[in-house]
């Protein structure tokens, strides 16, 4: 299990943290898509209508704090030494002075811009680990995470041909259609995925169409990912409905369910080794026939395993040989066994994170105050490899700066000599520079096609 840290974590301690480690330049280089002021097509105003906000000591919370530049971003950071930053949408206006804008019938204080963003916690999975509860994390439920990055992160940047708008044979994103046929899967390129510093990831999609969706698109694509149905009471929370499965669910299925259910979770979990665990299976079979002859088995102790095999291996073949026979193939129990591995596997976002623009999230780097932990990247490509146990604390961080003394890089920073120095370089060059590259050839380009109208206008 994770230790909570409760010891690492000091509020003191954030002083050097933020003085010495805190990635402030990259984190406004981020923030500015690219308006920087060095290019004749920039936004002067973007970054000041960025809203952030800061949770101090004493749990006092500071709303719609607001920066012209990043150092008036620093020098406020390290002069309040926030538990946590959270990071908001981009507005209308400046959300310092919003008030200023609030006369009147007509409120021009809205939120204009923002990351497309989901967050994923342990506890929502707590029905389906037994090795720990809340917000206690260990590295036999952590592939839970694993799987939601995967999945998820495959989806958001792939695409997948699908039929048009209004077939019944798949459930679509029916309000992020690009046109007569659906783009099932987004194409997104610019996404961060970040440990959340105790029992979740939360996931950053930065593209430019993607910071710029409605609510109602952003809903869209939240209920795009939606397969559990019913409530807490009811037995069947996943329903795959429909002829054949949706291709997303499929390629999730075969690619990344699958095999972490068979080859880890079984297991790890011990989902069938007990009475009360199997049960909770059986109860998920529609066919009472089926689920009373698979329970006699299981119940006879003599019969259900030998001293070689893993109990729960055996129990699931044999789950899986009696409703794919030939003679259970029925309309209610095709769908079986997929309903039950995505109980167990599939991706559980908080809906609603994703659906609003005005929601805050936590902006990476930032220190759990219960774990001490820092909010670092994780690579997609290398999730099986991220080992929440191994996050570097800020206890650990400032004895490192301590042992390494004061030394800086090139840059300035000391966080080279650091435990956090991999964390900051997969941040930028994974991240950070491409999408800084792309920003800069969009408002170039919107800068010329601005150039070109003009022209045109001033022709005709």
């Amino acid at each position: 299990m994770i230790p909570q840290q409760q010891s690492d974590f000091d509020h003191n301690y954030l002083k050097p943290y933020y003085g010495k480690l805190f990635p402030f330049a990259d984190i406004f280089k981020w923030m500015t898509y690219g308006h920087d002021g060095k290019h004749p097509g920039c936004d002067q105003s973007y970054f000041g209508r960025r809203e952030f906000s800061f949770t101090l000591k004493g749990d006092f919370y500071l709303r719609f704090q607001s920066f012209n530049n990043a150092l008036e971003l620093e020098n406020s950071i390290k002069e309040k030494c926030p538990l946590k930053i959270d990071i908001g949408p981009v507005y209308t206006v400046d959300p310092a002075k919003r008030h200023a804008y609030a006369q009147g019938d007509n409120n021009v204080f809205a939120p204009v811009e923002r990351e497309l963003i989901f967050d994923i916690d342990m506890t929502d999975y707590d029905d389906v680990r037994y090795c720990c509860r809340g917000a206690d994390v260990c590295l036999n439920c952590w592939p839970l995470m694993t799987i939601a990055i995967k999945v998820i992160d495959a989806s958001l940047r792939g695409i997948i041909s699908c039929t048009k708008k209004g077939s019944k044979q798949y459930h679509c994103c029916a309000d992020f259609c690009f046109g007569t046929t659906v783009s099932d899967d987004f194409g997104f390129n610019h996404i961060l995925w970040v440990y959340s510093g105790r029992r979740g990831v939360h996931c950053w999609v930065c593209d430019g169409k993607a910071r710029r969706l409605t609510n109602e698109q952003r809903a869209s694509i939240a209920d795009y990912y939606r397969v559990y149905k019913g409530n807490e009471n009811s037995h069947k929370k996943v329903s795959l409905m429909g002829a054949a499965l949706h291709p997303f669910l499929a390629t999730s299925y075969t690619n990344v369910l699958k095999d972490y259910f068979e080859k880890i979770l079984l297991t790890s979990q011990n989902l069938l080794a007990t009475e009360e665990r199997y049960e909770k299976i059986l109860s998920m079979i529609p066919d009472e026939s089926i689920a009373s002859e698979l329970r006699g088995k299981w119940q006879d102790s003599r019969r259900s395993s030998s001293a070689k095999e893993d109990i729960n291996v055996v129990r699931w073949e044999q789950c899986k040989q009696l409703l794919q026979s030939g003679k259970h193939k029925a309309q209610g129990l095709r769908r079986c066994v997929e309903e039950i591995v995505f109980f167990f596997t599939y991706p559980r976002l908080d809906m609603e994170v994703s659906k609003h623009m005005n929601h805050l999230l936590k902006a990476p780097f930032c220190v759990h105050p219960k774990t001490g932990r820092v909010c670092v990247p994780i690579d997609p490509n290398q999730c099986d490899d991220f080992d929440p146990t191994t996050v570097p604390t800020l206890f650990q961080l400032l004895e490192e700066l301590n042992n390494e003394g004061s030394r800086a890089d090139v840059n300035g920073a000391e966080w080279n000599g650091t435990s956090l120095g991999n964390a900051i370089a997969l941040f930028r060059t994974s991240f950070l520079e491409p999408l800084q590259k792309a920003c800069k050839e969009e408002i170039e380009r919107s800068y010329n096609l601005k150039l070109q109208q003009s022209k045109n206008s001033v022709g005709w």
